[in-house]
Order: structure tokens, then sequence, then C-alpha cells
């Protein structure tokens, strides 16, 4: 099937059609691949690899070599379907109904990805195909909704030992909960995970005086942590939260005390903090909670997004002003939600983030109206046409 690259809805619903669950490729980074080459990019496969993880497959193109030089971030991994059976159409089909596009990856995100390369190929070739001033290019990658490990980190340092600066980026998330245009994201909490084991001593459960039970002294150190007040919020952030998320004991007798117990727990921090702070509140309150008990315990931390915003200036104002003029609303500027791949981009360059409706990303019959792809794609048009005119 011919595919007409400007044509939003024929590009979504045939990265929809490859069936790129993470790690997968599936087709849809060469799909792009052939879109953007003939138009002009210049396309560079980067496979990367880490131990312990699957290799992934990443497409940056880019076309002009000036500055300023505008970067469209992306994904078309997708995670997997779940029970098929439930879907009312087949996940992978891209079909419509009723002026609605079903599919895996509808809203989160190949719907994005297919507006704005859409709005970039009108928008170079409104200029008799070449950008008038700058430069433009796509960062995509398959590792998104994986471990994020091969993915958009790797070609961001990929691209500076290239000494190949980016100016600007918008990330292509789904970004309203209700309505296009209801939010703009201009920043993210920090996520931090940790995870406590405590030590005791298996025995058996009638003869305590020979054990040494871990678990009410866990139990003790999880409280004070889940208990703590981190703050109230700030200016552009919601208050801070910690929830416990996974408490393990390796035991299936119920006469055993166990050796050992452990919990995970995950952090969204505000402005208010970063992460060496964030590190140094967990272990100083679960050491004191420890000694209360006796608790000999150990703390591990992991996580790979610290804390940012992107305060409004052009970048903002530009997508704002864009959005306002299709939808009539004003977006709120946000950083609510999870994390993104804005969370690598901001060490690089400011970064926004706008797309689709995400009330039914990662659901059954993940889907988005016609409407609301076609209003995308003419708000990065006039973002793109805004952006290289205002720099």
């Amino acid at each position: 099937m011919t595919i007409l690259a400007t044509d939003t809805v024929q590009l979504a619903q045939a990265l929809i059609r490859c069936e790129s669950v993470t790690p997968v490729e599936g087709g849809a980074l060469t799909l792009l691949q052939n879109v953007l080459e003939p138009a002009g990019f210049t396309c560079h496969r980067l496979v990367f690899s880490d131990p312990g993880t699957p290799d992934v497959d990443n497409l940056y193109a880019r076309i002009g070599t000036g500055r300023p030089h505008l970067c469209f971030a992306g994904h078309t991994d997708v995670v997997p379907a779940g029970d098929e059976a439930a879907w009312t159409v087949p996940p992978f089909s891209g079909e419509i109904r009723d002026g609605v596009l079903y599919g895996r990856g509808a809203v989160d995100m190949k719907g994005c990805v297919a507006a704005f390369v859409a709005a970039a190929l009108k928008y170079i070739h409104h200029h008799s195909g070449h950008l008038p001033r700058g430069s433009l290019s796509f960062l995509i990658t398959g590792d998104e909704e994986g471990p994020s490990i091969n993915g958009t980190a790797k070609v961001l340092h990929w691209l500076k030992d290239r000494d190949e600066a980016v100016d600007a980026c918008l990330v292509g998330e789904p970004s309203n909960p209700k309505a296009l245009g209801d939010e703009i994201k201009i920043g993210r909490r920090g996520s931090l995970n940790a995870e406590i084991i405590v030590k005791g001593k298996q025995g058996h459960a009638a003869y305590p005086q020979l054990a040494d039970n871990p678990v009410p002294k866990l139990a003790r150190i999880i409280d004070r942590l889940a208990s703590a007040k981190l703050d109230d919020g700030t200016d552009n952030f919601q208050p801070s939260n910690l929830q416990v998320t996974v408490i393990s004991v390796p035991n299936t007798a119920t006469n055993v005390i166990p050796a050992h117990a452990s919990a995970k727990l995950n952090v969204r921090y505000n402005d208010a903090w970063d992460r060496p702070k964030m590190e140094t509140f967990i272990r100083e309150t679960a050491a004191k909670a420890a000694a209360e008990v006796g608790a000999e315990h150990t703390l591990s931390f992991s996580g790979t997004g610290d804390v940012f915003l992107t305060k409004p200036g052009m970048l903002v104002d530009t997508l704002s002003a864009a959005v306002k003029a299709v939808t009539g609303r004003t977006p709120a500027l946000t950083t609510g939600g999870g994390t993104s791949d804005a969370r690598f981009i901001k060490d690089h360059c400011p970064v926004v983030e706008f797309g689709l409706v995400n009330a039914t990303i990662h659901q059954v019959d993940e889907h988005t109206s016609i409407a609301d792809i076609e209003a995308l794609t003419e708000i990065y048009g006039r973002f793109l046409t805004n952006f290289f005119a205002s720099v």
C-alpha cells in the first residue's frame, strides 16, 4: 500500500500496523526512514546494547545543518496489547470506526509521531523542499516503554560526541487529560526508586527467642518513610510523594520466621528536592527508624530522572500560541504525571511535551479521534512556522 506521508491518518494507520512491542522494531522505524529520506532527511539507524538488556534500534533523522536546531522526540515502541480478545478491533489493525482510529500506540504515541512527520513534510514542501533556515530533526526510539537504557539517552550521547547541538525539543507524549489543548508539560517531577533489606535470623515461630524476625522491623522503617510529609508542593509542582510498592519475604511456611525481609518504594519529588537531597532524607529517616527497633538494614537506590522545569519563554510561548490558535484553548502549563524521555533531553536543551489526549493510553481499545489527529498536525505545523520565524 502506498502511503501519502503528508496524510497523518494514513501514516498513523501504517505505524500502528507495525507490531513494535518493546524492544521489537517491527518495521516502524524503517517506515519512517522510507518516508523521511525522500524528503531530504539524512537518516541514521542507531542500534545500542548494554549487558543484560536487549538491543534497541533507534532512528535519528535531520534536514539542514544550521541553527536553530529544533528536534522532535518520540517513540514507536508500544506496550503489549494484553488480552487481544477483549479488543473491539484487532490491536494492530489501525482500523477506523465512526471517526475514531483504534490500535495499540494510536495515542502513545504513533499518532503523535505521524502528526509531526506530516506537519514537517508539509512545512518543507511549502518552502520548495527546503528549510528556510536552521535544522529540523527527529529522534525516535524503540525503548521508551522499556528500560529506557539503549534509546534516547544513548542517542543524545551519540549526538554530543558528534558535536551536534540541539537548541529546543518538542516531545510528542500525550499530554492532554480530557481535550486537545488542555495542557503542555513544561517539566516533570523526579523519580527515585529505593530498596530496603532488613536482616533477621530464621527460626521456628514457636521459639521466637531463638530467632530474629525482620518483618516488624521492616514495617517500622517503611511506616516512618510512608507517613513522612515531604513538602506542600511548589509554585510549579504538586507535592512530592513516597509510595511503598513492593514488600517481599522469602518464606512460604507459616511457622517459620524468615531470614530477611525487603521493601521497594518509589518517590516522585518536586523542585524542592534533588536526587542527592532525597537520598539523604531516606537514608536518615530509615536509619532513625531502624535504630528504634535494632534493625540491621541495607539501602540501595536507582532511577534515571531528576526533576526539571522549562520556564516559560520563546519555546513555551510559541507552542502555547499554536495550541490556542487551533483549539481555542489556552493550555495549562503543567508538570504532573509520570516520566518520559524528556528527562534525558532536558540536560541538552529546553524541552516541552505536547500530544494527544491520554485517556486511553495502555488500555484495551486505545484510540484517538481523527479530528484530534488532524488538529494536532495543524498545531505542530503552526508551531514549526512560528518557531523558525521567531528564533
